[in-house]
């Protein structure tokens, strides 16, 4: 039984004393620390980033307005080429239209053009009998106007 007693009594005396260490180092760590000291940096890691601590950093905190500004940069930037964007399609449509309304006034000149021919119009001049009108048998001629000087 003295055995057991002994590794009893030394097993307390393990656990007792790494609790006093841990005090005393406490105690020299607090002493040595003042407050005008700098707070340590912590390290950055994906969960500390994550866990929205780094929000709470200092840094960030000191970095507000900068950080406002470039996202506001962002935005304008984004908005701006949304807008070129836009404004491009606008163009192509309008280029696609465009060129649909010269097709369609290519077809309709030739179209009043082949209409418009001498040999058309004699040809419905006589399919129509009831017409007056006649071609003339004289060639044109030129009327000549002396020049005043």
């Amino acid at each position: 039984m003295k055995k057991k007693d002994e590794t009893a009594e030394q097993e307390q005396q393990t656990k007792v004393e790494p609790v006093v260490e841990e005090s005393v180092t406490l105690k020299k760590i607090k002493e040595s620390v003042h407050e005008g000291d700098p707070k340590p940096s912590r390290n950055l890691s994906l969960r500390s980033i994550l866990g929205g601590d780094i929000l709470s950093a200092e840094l960030l905190r000191r970095q507000v307005w900068l950080i406002l500004l470039v996202v506001l940069f962002i935005v304008i930037y984004v908005g701006n080429r949304y807008q070129c964007q836009r404004d491009l399609i606008t163009i192509d449509r309008m280029e696609r239209e465009l060129l649909d309304a010269k097709y369609r006034a290519l077809s309709s000149s030739s179209r009043l053009t082949e209409r418009c021919r001498e040999s058309r119009v004699l040809e419905g001049l006589k399919a129509n009998r009831d017409s007056m009108l006649q071609p003339s048998d004289q060639p044109p001629y030129i009327v000549v106007v002396p020049e005043e000087e």
